[in-house]
């Protein structure tokens, strides 16, 4: 229980802190429960999109959506995500694009990133039906959590604990812990969409293993940053290929 209350606390800013002090040991196993994290972000997201649709246009809803997870999130992956683009786009050397990930100002890469990935994220959203969006979001988040997840279990972390922003490594997962959160991730998919939308699942595990590969040969490791721009590239990938089959079938 403590390992999900510190999931809960590191990944989210809902006052979960105040149910019991984790001992911050705990912190370094946060990644083992990401996807389940994913059912409660997910299900705000969606809820969201729901609610706002019944009373406003979709467009307005899916970005009233967006903000709501944002800021249950504190924004931490979209930070990441800013921080990664910046330091892949213009560190030339894994030292320059570690030390500019690590700079808090964000850079023209950050910008065109989260531009890119919002405007993207907003249209994958809207050009599906209500029920169909909703679905996909609650499957999606969880899903492409648990990719994201393998980050930390194929590459060591690419800087010393005390200069992470976080202060904090995460620890590798044993195997029993790998099947759990495999079953936390799918288990969204297998309730709330059809089979047919499956094959989506496809796309977040092929971005993840790209990422990989990338940050293997930038940086010999990983971040937290990456971790989260890994995570919102995956489960961009996601709703778009549910676009795909959605308006081809």
């Amino acid at each position: 229980m403590m390992k999900l209350l510190a999931s809960l606390i590191f990944f989210t800013r809902l006052p979960f802190w105040r149910i019991a002090d984790v001992p911050p040991v705990y912190f370094k196993r946060v990644v083992d429960y990401w996807p389940f994290v994913g059912w409660l972000t997910g299900g705000i997201m969606a809820g969201s999109l729901w609610v706002f649709a019944q009373i406003l246009p979709i467009p307005i809803a899916a970005l009233l959506a967006l903000i709501a997870r944002l800021l249950v999130t504190g924004a931490l992956h979209e930070d990441g995500l800013a921080d990664f683009c910046d330091g892949f786009g213009g560190g030339t050397s894994r030292e320059k694009i570690l030390f500019i990930m690590k700079d808090s100002h964000i850079g023209t890469y950050g910008v065109i990133g989260l531009i890119l990935y919002f405007g993207l994220m907003w249209n994958a959203l809207t050009t599906l039906p209500i029920s169909l969006a909703c679905c996909g979001i609650l499957a999606g988040d969880a899903w492409s959590k648990f990719c994201s997840a393998q980050v930390i279990n194929t590459l060591p972390y690419a800087r010393k604990e005390e200069e992470a922003k976080a202060k904090v490594i995460y620890d590798r997962m044993d195997l029993k812990t790998q099947l759990l959160i495999l079953l936390a991730g799918a288990l969204p998919v297998l309730l709330f969409l059809d089979s047919c939308y499956w094959w989506a699942t496809l796309a977040p595990a092929l971005v993840v293993v790209f990422f990989i590969s990338l940050m293997r040969k930038r940086i010999q490791g990983y971040t937290g940053d990456c971790c989260g721009a890994v995570f919102l590239c995956s489960e961009l990938s996601f709703y778009l290929i549910i676009n795909l089959i959605y308006h081809n079938l």
